[in-house]
């Protein structure tokens, strides 16, 4: 698919990496609607990025609002071809510990978010996707879901966030083999340390710390790489059905 041609919603596009693909396939002449429970960050983007941009206030995680934002989103875009799920959370809390054991309902809470909310907007977005016209090479869309490096080595006080994300890394490849039949492709990005919101409570000097434990850069990810490897999975029909890590050679250690 041509950058030009995307049509796409972005989960959590808002701010951090979602942010970055939005302001990306702008860039690259697309249009983006931006699924957001972050009402006045995703209306100041829109009004920055001017028309190729809207927003609808989205709970990932309710059916019918989902519903609501992909049909807002196929009206004003014309259509959809194009999904990236971003939002998420991340929350880190031991099993058992000084405080007592982990609580079932945060359990819950970020496996309905990160797993269901991811696994809710592709099965809806699907069904309308599965009805646009193929281009040349039979594709009708592509689907881009975020896990996390915590899928494959989850620290210590990540079980939940480790559980969730890899969920998402495990579905990955039995949706798009049902998907393929439709021309609709299916991908998943597993980031490692990426500079986003959640680092910037963080004094710089932690930042720094943290980035010098990846191999190669020595530094935090930026959003925009994020954003960049979006890109090139929309633009390369042969990426599908894999989860391609995007973290520097970072193997987490356990705390």
């Amino acid at each position: 698919m041509n950058s030009s041609a995307v049509k796409a919603i972005v989960t959590g596009g808002a701010s951090g990496l979602g942010e970055a693909t939005v302001r990306n396939i702008v860039k690259n002449g697309g249009k983006a609607v931006i699924l957001d429970l972050a009402i006045e960050r995703g209306k100041a983007l829109t009004e920055e990025l001017g028309d190729s941009v809207s927003f609808v206030l989205t709970d990932v995680t309710n059916e019918e609002t989902v519903k609501n934002a992909i049909g807002q989103a196929v009206r004003s875009l014309g259509g959809l071809n194009t999904v990236v799920n971003c939002a998420g959370i991340g929350v880190a809390s031991k099993v058992v510990s000084k405080k007592g054991v982990h609580d079932l309902d945060l359990f819950s809470k970020v496996i309905q978010i990160n797993l269901i909310g991811t696994f809710n907007v592709i099965r809806l977005a699907a069904e309308e996707m599965k009805n646009n016209e193929a281009s040349a090479n039979g594709e009708k869309g592509v689907i881009i879901n975020t896990a996390s490096v915590a899928a494959f080595e989850g620290q210590i006080g990540q079980a939940a966030y480790s559980a969730s994300k890899g969920g998402i890394v495990s579905m990955t490849l039995p949706i798009a083999r049902e998907l393929a039949q439709h021309g609709i492709r299916v991908m998943t990005i597993a980031p490692g340390l990426f500079h986003t919101p959640m680092f910037d409570t963080l004094p710089e000097e932690a930042r720094t710390a943290l980035g010098k434990m990846i191999p190669f850069p020595p530094r935090l990810g930026h959003p925009e790489e994020y954003a960049q490897l979006v890109n090139s999975i929309i633009e390369n029909p042969m990426l599908n059905g894999e989860t391609i890590r995007l973290d520097g050679g970072i193997r987490m250690q356990p705390k």
